[in-house]
């Protein structure tokens, strides 16, 4: 075996690493507190995180059905990386629960998945990525089994990931039908006439796409899955899962379809209007502040599809600069009601009012992230919706960022709406004074670092621009 697979399969075995010393450990009983276990699982992943950003290399194996580059190497990292961010806020939650080792291989497990679809050269191996990376988050969803919320949660998302996974396949079978081959690279160079069955595939491969983005009319399982829960898995599945598909729906979709680019530019048109309407309106109407931030989240994904509308490099930078900066914005939001959730059990508005008073640095932590996402400047936020709105209105469509901008002023109404209840409504039962350890803490600072100076220093979308271009 060659010396290019470990270093070109590099995040993949990381991450097998990490899984089987879990295993090991697990089978062994060789730990017996949590805090330990903790602190070796945070070490491993920090390490496999930091290994990510070393010793990078282009190339591919298996006859082409695996292949990476920069540009790939960079968006696996910053899905271990926020990864990691998830696992140092989950420690409270983590601490007393008895499935500790099967969570980290969950993750690791569903991780691995996404890396894999990233990597994929083939559609073969893009559906099996697809799958590993799916089935771990749909036990992940029922993780608190003994809440009846948690099980309805996890059992919409198999029956739904199940019927997404049925339309995907049956795309991925009309694409083999067009072409004579799930080869990338041979679909890329074959003949460029558009045939009925081509446009067929479009449309059932993209509703596959969609359902994991949370794409309307695809979204009917995010509220309902993201209430149900827990909320660290619901930040996992807020960031990591949607992070994911979008890289994906960057590096596959997109160059795969991209001479039916004039007929899927309509069609993602409509859906841009539809998801970032329907996600706001019902974002407006919210009290339970996870079901807030996933219709929040359903409205942010229209934002990434007008991103993307112009199939440009430039849309392509956007979208990933955004991904980053809403990773850290929604991350540092969930991070505070993630502590809320569990210290206090309290998830609706009503309960944060007044939450300065006796939380002032939560308060402040949570006002800033939910800044980030309405866009407001000088935060990230503003920055990433700014370059998203450029690029996806660089063909001259001015009536639909005219929309899209009306929309940001809808979507600062209901964000501010939740800051005024935090800062200037009175309660007479404020939640009281919480603690949390140290790995929280730091968790919710490196989400505030990134809000601020990702947004100040043009270095992150410098970068990834340089590596598409």
């Amino acid at each position: 075996m060659s010396t290019d697979f470990f270093i070109l399969m590099k995040a993949e075995l990381g991450l097998v690493a990490v899984l089987l010393i879990l295993l090991f450990i697990k089978i062994r009983d060789g730990i017996n507190t949590n805090n330990s276990l903790l602190r070796i699982a945070n070490a491993m992943l920090a390490v496999n995180c930091i290994a990510g950003f070393f010793f990078n290399e282009s190339g591919s194996l298996f006859g082409d059905m695996y292949h990476t580059n920069d540009l790939i190497a960079l968006q696996k990292n910053f899905l271990n990386f926020f990864t990691l961010i998830i696992s140092l806020q989950a420690w409270d939650y983590l601490k007393p629960h008895r499935h500790l080792h099967e969570f980290y291989m969950l993750i690791c497990a569903s991780l691995l998945g996404m890396h894999f679809m990233l990597s994929s050269g083939n559609m073969l191996m893009f559906y099996i990525g697809l799958e590993l990376a799916s089935l771990p988050i749909a036990v992940l969803v029922n993780f608190d089994y003994t809440k009846r919320r948690s099980s309805e949660a996890a059992v919409k998302m198999i029956f739904l990931s199940a019927f997404a996974s049925a339309i995907l396949l049956f795309g991925i079978s009309l694409l083999y039908g067009a072409f004579g081959s799930l080869s990338f690279y041979e679909i890329f160079t074959a003949s460029q006439a558009v045939t009925p069955l081509q446009i067929m595939a479009l449309v059932f491969v993209f509703a596959g796409f969609a359902f994991k983005m949370s794409v309307v009319p695809f979204h009917f399982w995010t509220a309902d899955v993201y209430e149900g829960a827990p909320v660290v898995i619901t930040s996992y599945l807020s960031v990591i899962s949607k992070g994911a598909m979008v890289f994906v729906f960057i590096s596959v979709l997109m160059p795969l379809f991209f001479h039916l680019a004039e007929l899927w530019k309509p069609m993602m048109t409509v859906l841009i209007v539809l998801t970032i309407t329907v996600g706001n309106l019902f974002a407006l109407r919210q009290n339970n502040l996870k079901r807030f931030l996933a219709f929040s989240s359903i409205a942010q994904m229209g934002y990434v599809l007008f991103g993307l509308l112009t199939a440009s490099h430039d849309g392509a930078s956007s979208a990933i600069y955004f991904f980053v900066v809403y990773a850290f914005s929604n991350l540092g939001a969930f991070g505070v009601v993630a502590l809320i959730s569990l210290h206090a059990e309290k998830e609706n508005l009503e309960d944060y009012k007044g939450l300065h008073k006796t939380n002032p640095i939560l308060a402040w932590a949570l006002g800033i992230s939910l800044f980030s996402l309405a866009g407001v400047p000088p935060t990230a936020g503003f920055f990433g919706k700014l370059f998203l709105l450029s690029s996806g209105s660089s063909d001259g469509d001015f009536y639909l960022l005219l929309f899209a901008a009306l929309n940001m002023v809808v979507s600062l109404y209901y964000y501010l709406r939740i800051v005024k209840a935090i800062f200037i409504d009175q309660n007479e039962q404020p939640i009281p004074r919480l603690e949390s350890v140290i790995s929280s803490k730091i968790a919710i600072a490196i989400c505030l670092a990134g809000i601020i100076f990702t947004g100040f220093f043009s270095i992150m979308y410098a970068y990834i621009d340089s590596l598409i271009k």
